[in-house]
């Protein structure tokens, strides 16, 4: 089967998808973009989490086929060019990125918590990262990343930029 879709703000064709095929798989292996990671394939980790259509969704269980017409945003796609996005950014600052396999899914899982509020609590952030495993480290690091995140992103909103 053929699949067209638009990938990171970019038209996208793929070719020869079967239909067991994740979008996971799909977006890896035959668009080239590792950002998203398969830890689990159960959708359990968070780890594979894409925006589909503004919703995010874990890329491992969702078949490549379901992205047939529809937008896709992985993690590489927040970055503007060579900049990363501030979420991106403070991750690295804040020293939330240990292995990095967990990272990709609780960027696009903390972008997702701060496009809908600039100031939330720590229980707020804890909600909406529960979704995402991290073996690494106690999460702590992970907390300070998104305070970072959503204190940059609100001081921009504030000035107009």
């Amino acid at each position: 089967m053929r699949i067209t879709t638009t990938v990171n703000g970019e038209p996208r064709e793929i070719d020869d998808v079967w239909e067991g095929e994740s979008l996971l798989y799909a977006l890896r292996e035959r668009m080239g973009l590792p950002g998203s990671k398969n830890a689990c394939d159960q959708g359990e980790c968070g780890s594979c989490t894409v925006y589909l259509d503004a919703v995010p969704v874990c890329a491992c269980l969702v078949a490549a086929g379901q992205a047939q017409g529809r937008d896709i945003i992985t993690v590489e796609g927040l970055a503007e060019r060579d900049t990363l996005h501030p979420v991106q950014q403070a991750f690295v600052e804040a020293g939330a990125v240990q292995c990095g396999f967990c990272t990709p899914g609780l960027i696009v899982a903390a972008h997702d918590l701060l496009a809908r509020s600039l100031q939330p609590s720590d229980q707020v952030i804890r909600e909406a990262l529960a979704g995402n495993l991290c073996r690494c480290t106690g999460y702590e690091k992970i907390l300070d990343a998104v305070r970072l995140a959503a204190d940059r992103l609100a001081d921009a909103s504030a000035s107009g930029r």
